[in-house]
């Protein structure tokens, strides 16, 4: 017989995923045990109802005791969890144990809830460790070394080799590559790196083996800035949170200390018997509890979360959902939001008595044996144009310049102006190139053995629903601004192509953050919309971070909001989902202040009997919950 010491891998794979959920488990026990104590008091079992009631108060109150206590000796001050742990006490303490057992239960609930909610919304930033490189080949007396990147230190030379992450800030001091600035930029299109060039760690190094001389040490470096950045953000309490926070300790010492006075002075001022009093201060205590305050916001929050999942947002929180009702102006990132994030293919102009389809034959029959991004939406615009190609009889990879093959027995050249010819390139089909320039698109050329055969025109194209978006917030009263690591040329000809309410461009990741908290200044709620890594940083700065779905595993995690279709307009239903959910909040609120207020004054003047003040307490929590399901409903 084999003993087991300790849990096998399937018991320890089933705890952890009941570890989760155990706090919603435990309440919904409780809520099965109080209703077998109510089913054994119809049956005059008393002593095993008490018993159920006991356990119903044991399983659902633990958690919330747990951490009312924990809290209360850390902050070395009470809270909502103790104020209905002794509410239910003191139930208990005259018999009546349904209603107390009722009061743990719903509570218990509600922080289930909220706790699974958290546990859904917060998750760790490690997919944006594991991006920079740990070790590095460090250059020593000529010889390479692998050493860890902490031990790096500024004029240090380090090889960097193609497909490999550049491990360190520095500048480029011997070779030519080409170099994926998405996590730092945001930019699609990889960028030529010659000698001299800023190089930063966590880029991509696509094509040739260089040199970088250490500028920054690690813990320096812009890679390690959005990290830092992204943490200090979201360790940062929002205003509404500190109030919250505030108003719960005010509001449970408000109560214990009129409980406590109940306790003594209408048997000394109103002539009040030991038992009456006593008995009025348990109903005060039950029927203060704030029950109907928590139900006011939790219930209306999670149909709203549940409505909005269902229309392909989700949201990470409540607080997230309030903060945006507030929004005044939101922030866009370009690549991969405003745009598709990939370069397409939009103006061809061919040299004269060439056909096109010869032309975008030997064009994709080169490219496609390319890696770079550009060349990739070449063959992508051939293929959809049903044009077929056959491979290149030779290709060379030029690394910083272009490619240059052979295809049906001719030699052809495709890439930048310098590659194939500065001043026929300038000039051909009356100075094309530079108007495509000034539209803020990249630029190829393609030679052959007669000269410039064609230039290529590509852009990073806006998304179909992008201008509807925009224009639906602007009507929504919503200032809109682009933030973009593009040159100027390309954010310009961006924004004049949609209703946006202006644009800043060349910016960093750090950048990005300053602007966002301008924009703070300014208007107090701002949202910033993003899908990369270099978005992470501000998207954490702004009062609300929403990451589009297809983004990047960094911005879906620092994000409060997420679109998981990519779906641009759905940020306007989010506002008015947000902006319904608030005043459906306010009413719950005011009713449930309403109702406690009258049920403490009915108590007060002694017309109120604990099964009442149960049912009035109970009864105002079940119609806040049913107006905050309300939300449930499409907006």
């Amino acid at each position: 017989m084999t003993t087991y010491t300790e849990n096998t891998p399937i018991q320890s794979s089933i705890l952890e995923k009941i570890k989760p959920h155990i706090e919603l488990i435990a309440a919904l026990l409780s809520g099965v045990l109080i209703f077998a104590g109510w089913m054994l008091d119809q049956n005059s079992s008393e002593t095993l109802s008490v018993a159920a009631y006991l356990s119903a108060f044991v399983i659902g109150g633990f958690a919330k005791a747990k951490e009312g206590i924990q809290e209360t000796i850390e902050n070395k001050e009470l809270n909502v969890e103790m104020l209905m742990i002794l509410a239910a006490a003191g139930s208990a303490a005259i018999g009546y144990w349904t209603e107390g057992a009722m009061l743990i239960f719903i509570f218990a609930v509600s922080g289930a809830l909220e706790t699974y909610t958290m546990n859904k919304s917060q998750k760790e930033i490690s997919a944006l460790m594991e991006i920079q490189p740990d070790t590095a080949l460090l250059v020593r007396d000529g010889m390479e070394e692998k050493v860890h990147v902490s031990e790096l230190r500024r004029k240090d030379i380090i090889v960097v080799k193609p497909g490999e992450r550049v491990p360190a800030d520095g500048i480029l001091k011997k070779g030519q590559t080409t170099i994926d600035e998405a996590a730092i930029t945001g930019e699609s299109i990889p960028v030529s790196k010659e000698a001299g060039a800023d190089v930063f760690a966590g880029t991509v190094n696509m094509t040739g083996s260089v040199y970088i001389e250490v500028t920054k040490r690690s813990n320096e470096t812009l890679f390690q800035k959005i990290i830092d950045l992204v943490q200090s953000a979201q360790s940062e309490k929002s205003p509404s949170q500190q109030f919250i926070e505030k108003f719960e300790g005010t509001y449970v010492k408000g109560v214990l200390i009129v409980v406590a006075i109940m306790l003594f002075l209408p048997h000394f001022a109103l002539g009040w018997s030991w038992t009456e009093t006593f008995y009025r201060a348990m109903v005060l205590l039950v029927v203060a509890s704030p029950c109907a305050l928590v139900a006011s916001i939790m219930p209306a929050t999670l149909s709203a979360i549940s409505n909005g999942a269902r229309n392909g947002i989700l949201f990470k929180g409540g607080a997230h959902l309030e903060n945006l009702s507030h929004v005044k102006a939101i922030a866009f990132d370009k690549t991969g939001t405003l745009t598709r994030g990939k370069p397409e293919v939009t103006d061809i102009v061919i040299r004269e008595g060439l056909s096109r389809e010869s032309l975008l034959k030997a064009a994709a029959s080169i490219e496609s044996r390319s890696n770079h991004p550009l060349a990739h939406a070449v063959v992508r615009f051939v293929q959809n144009e049903q044009i077929s190609f056959s491979p290149p009889d030779h290709l060379e990879d030029v690394s910083g310049w272009g490619v240059k093959g052979t295809f049906d027995k001719k030699e052809w050249r495709i890439g930048k102006a310098s590659f194939v010819g500065i001043e026929e390139a300038s000039a051909f089909a009356d100075g094309a190139a530079l108007q495509f320039e000034e539209e803020g698109k990249t630029i190829i050329f393609v030679s052959d053995d007669e000269g410039i055969a064609a230039v290529i025109a590509l852009k990073d194209v806006i998304r179909d629903e992008t201008k509807q978006a925009l224009k639906t917030l602007q009507e929504e009263g919503i200032f809109t601004i682009m933030l973009t690591g593009d040159s100027d040329k390309t954010a310009k000809a961006i924004a004049a192509e949609t209703p946006l309410g202006t644009y800043i461009a060349e910016c960093l990741p750090e950048h990005k953050v300053d602007h966002v908290k301008d924009l703070l200044k300014k208007y107090g709620t701002v949202a910033m919309v993003g899908d990369g890594i270099n978005d992470a940083p501000a998207l954490a700065t702004a009062s609300v971070g929403i990451a589009m779905g297809e983004g990047s595993d960094v911005a879906l995690e620092t994000a409060d909001i997420v679109l998981m279709k990519n779906d641009l307009p759905k940020i306007a239903e989010a506002i008015k989902l947000s902006r319904k959910m608030q005043r459906i909040v306010k009413q719950n609120i005011i009713f449930s202040i309403s109702v406690i207020a009258l049920l403490i004054i009915s108590n007060f003047f002694q017309v109120l009997d604990l099964p009442f003040g149960v049912l009035g307490h109970e009864g105002s929590t079940i119609l806040v919950i049913l107006n905050g399901l309300r939300l449930l409903k499409r907006v």
